[in-house]
C-alpha cells in the first residue's frame, strides 16, 4: 500500500470489455494493497477464465515501486507492456488489470493486439473510478457557544469537512482537513476566535475524491 500523502488509485473492482474483430478483450481491475493480494487476485482470474486463449496481466504496487506484467503466450510486447503502460500513463498505482482474450478467428497483427490489450486496460481503468487519495488530519477545535458561527462559516467556506460536532460546556468541532492545509487552518481558526480555541490534531486517516483530471473535466 502506498505510504505518499497523496496518490492516485482506482476505487473498486470491475469488469469491462472490448471487442476487436471478434475478438473479446475483458479487462478486469482491482486495487490491491500488496503483491501478495493481487498474486491472489491473478490467481482468480486464472482459475476463473481457464478455458480463456489468453490472461495478460499488469500490476503495479507503489510501496517498493513493484510492477509486473505477462504476455501469456502473446507475441512478445503486444500485451503485458500495453496493459502496464496503460496504467502508468494514468498515474494509478497499487492496482491490477488482468486482460482476458476469447480469440475470434482473425489475427490483430501486431499493432492490432497492442492497442487492443491497451485500450481494454484503460477502458477498465475508468470503469474502476479513478480517484486521489489523500492523507487528512482530523482537527479538534474547542470553542465557547458564542464563538459557533464564526468556525461553522470557516469550516464551510474553506471547504473543509465537518466529521463531527460535540456539545458539551463548550462546543468540539471534529475537522478533516488535508495535511497541507492543517497549518494553516489552525492559525485561521486562532485568529478568528482571537485565540479563544483549543486546538489539537486527533488522528489522521486517508479520504477518498473522484479525479475528475482523469476523464477531462
Amino acid at each position: 500500500m502506498s505510504k505518499k500523502n497523496i496518490y492516485r488509485t482506482v476505487e473498486k473492482e470491475s469488469e469491462t470489455l472490448i471487442i476487436e474483430k471478434k475478438s473479446k478483450f475483458y479487462s478486469h481491475v482491482k486495487p490491491v494493497d500488496s503483491e501478495e493480494e493481487a498474486l491472489k487476485y491473478l490467481g482468480e482470474m486464472r482459475s476463473k477464465y481457464s478455458d480463456a486463449t489468453h490472461n495478460v496481466y499488469a500490476y503495479v504496487i507503489d510501496e517498493n515501486n513493484i510492477f509486473r506484467y505477462s504476455d501469456d503466450g502473446e507475441p512478445s510486447g503486444t500485451a503485458g507492456m500495453p496493459v502496464l503502460d496503460a496504467i502508468r500513463k494514468s498515474g494509478i498505482v497499487d492496482v491490477i488489470v488482468v486482460v482476458t482474450r476469447y480469440f475470434g478467428g482473425t489475427l490483430l497483427g501486431t499493432g492490432g493486439l497492442v492497442h487492443a490489450y491497451g485500450a481494454s486496460a484503460k477502458k477498465g481503468l475508468e470503469g474502476s473510478g479513478v480517484i486521489i487519495r489523500s492523507m487528512n488530519d482530523i482537527v479538534s477545535a474547542k470553542v465557547g457557544y458564542d464563538l459557533i458561527g464564526k468556525v461553522q462559516y470557516k469550516i464551510s467556506s474553506d471547504g473543509y469537512t465537518l466529521e463531527d460536532t460535540i456539545y458539551e460546556d463548550d462546543v468540539t468541532f471534529r475537522i478533516c482537513s488535508p495535511q497541507d492545509k492543517t497549518e494553516r487552518l489552525m492559525k485561521e481558526l486562532t485568529d478568528i476566535t482571537n485565540g479563544r480555541v483549543k486546538l489539537k490534531v486527533i488522528d489522521t486517516k486517508y479520504v477518498n475524491r473522484r479525479d475528475d483530471d482523469f476523464y477531462g473535466e
